[in-house]
């Protein structure tokens, strides 16, 4: 079974092309144009163990939002496409993710029904170059597109660049954990209606 897929998204603000491997290694080639964005989409792929290709090349003179939110979109839709039918998957994960000072929870179900809980905040208005307030709407594009039920919450930390990673590598290895393949499943789908 192969768990890849690629998609191409072009609209009049931005043009992406973005391929995943659900089974990889964690490889990265991540082209944004967005330097901190870089960074966290390299931490999903390295910690989920799947690898990501992503381009994008968007209205970044007007500023960074569309690019943002169509990387989470594209990324989402390869996912869900890569899962399929969700036959034999774990389904289910959470994880509670520490750097230094930070923590926070991360709890997903991969269940086709999107919804995204956000209790992050950040105490500067950006990181490097790029706005604070768009990490929730990547988040938010990803859950929606990739059919993910998504909650994340930083319960403490004061750093704003470790409060961003530890949600990018809590969800990278919540991930990796729900879109293992349960040998006990025998390729089923983890529900019992049939179908997510």
């Amino acid at each position: 079974m192969t768990r890849q897929a690629t998609i191409d998204r072009n609209t009049n603000e931005t043009q992406i092309s973005t391929t995943v491997d659900l089974d990889g290694t964690g490889i990265a080639k991540i082209e944004t144009g967005i330097g901190f964005l870089d960074h966290m989409l390299e931490q999903l792929a390295r910690h989920s163990l799947i690898d990501i290709t992503l381009q994008v090349k968007g209205d970044l003179h007007i500023d960074f939002h569309h690019s943002t939110e169509d990387a989470g979109i594209a990324i989402g839709q390869a996912f869900a496409k890569a899962i399929g039918d969700k036959k034999g998957i774990t389904r289910y994960a959470s994880t509670h993710l520490a750097m230094d000072e930070t923590l926070t929870r991360v709890a997903l179900d991969v269940s086709g029904r999107p919804y995204l809980v956000w209790k992050v905040e950040f105490s500067q208005p950006k990181i490097g170059e790029m706005d604070t307030e768009l990490f929730r709407e990547w988040f938010q594009a990803f859950a929606q597109h990739a059919g993910i039920t998504l909650h994340i919450e930083t319960l403490y930390g004061n750093n704003n660049h470790h409060i961003a990673e530890t949600c990018f590598k809590g969800l990278a290895r919540a991930l990796r954990t729900a879109l293992e393949v349960d040998p006990r499943q025998e390729g089923r789908v983890p529900s019992t209606k049939g179908s997510l």
